[in-house]
């Protein structure tokens, strides 16, 4: 499971001329699902992008996370993250998890983020998705597990 996490002012997505989802300040999680990932690596993901401490204290250091920085989540799911582009000039998409399954454990990745008490916003699954943020730093950093 993959999560490139985005530092952001603010995020939206529409689908179809609608707003779905939208942030102030937060992170923007791209999620990617592999093959055989599974609920333990959904919840590890969701403790590890919740505690990454990539927002400024007083002193302007890394050392706060999303949630002592008071922001919000919005989470797209991102199947082209999962792509082999190790050959060729077109990417693999065989790693990437079956659709029912990837959709699940993007689901359950959102969830276990709120149960952990952070606000999060989503696209929908599968949709052709227009995505605008505003990348604070620029701030960008690939989690796995």
């Amino acid at each position: 499971m993959i999560a490139m996490i985005q530092r952001v002012t603010d995020a939206s997505v529409v689908v179809e001329g609608v707003t779905v989802g939208a942030i102030k300040s937060g992170l923007l999680v791209l999620l990617g699902v592999e093959k055989g990932d599974t609920d333990k690596q959904s919840q590890r993901l969701a403790e590890k992008v919740l505690a990454y401490r990539i927002f400024s204290d007083q002193d302007g250091k890394m050392n706060l996370n999303v949630q002592q920085a008071g922001g919000q989540l919005l989470v797209i799911s991102q199947f082209t993250l999962v792509a082999d582009t190790k050959k060729g000039n077109r990417p693999g998409f065989s790693n990437g998890a079956e659709p029912a399954e990837a959709e699940r454990l993007y689901q359950l990745f959102s969830e276990q983020c709120r149960q952990l008490n952070c606000h999060v916003e989503n696209g929908i699954f599968a949709a052709d998705m227009q995505v605008t943020s505003t990348n604070d730093g620029p701030t960008t950093f690939w989690l796995q597990v």
